[in-house]
């Protein structure tokens, strides 16, 4: 049961290119913008769509294959877990950040002609 307390799986597609990071010591970092959709009916029955943004990284093996095979609008399923960062912008702010780090990483979409 320990291995379901912080799990997330999100199916979603790209908002953006994937950035990639790579490190001296020759390790990858892969940040993403996942949207989520949600479609449902109120009481009333009008039809409501929502979109939702998750910031998500990924390390190493999983960021190259992001950079590889993964382009903006692209539909993909990805499982991991959730991870809270600080930080300080430039101008002195402390400011906290969570992302889902992926541990694995599905493509649905089917890539358009010309993409890579």
């Amino acid at each position: 049961m320990n291995t379901l307390r912080n799990k997330v799986q999100l199916i979603g597609n790209l908002g953006q290119t994937p950035e990639i990071i790579a490190f001296e010591n020759g390790k990858k970092l892969a940040k993403i913008r996942l949207a989520t959709n949600e479609v449902y009916k109120t009481p009333q029955g009008e039809k409501v769509e929502s979109v939702n943004w998750h910031n998500a990284i990924a390390w190493n093996n999983q960021a190259e294959i992001i950079e590889k095979f993964v382009t903006k609008g692209q539909e993909i399923a990805i499982e991991g877990k959730l991870v809270t960062r600080t930080y300080e912008t430039k101008e002195g702010e402390k400011r906290v950040k969570t992302e889902v780090q992926i541990n694995e990483i599905l493509l649905l979409g089917r890539k358009e002609e010309g993409q890579k």
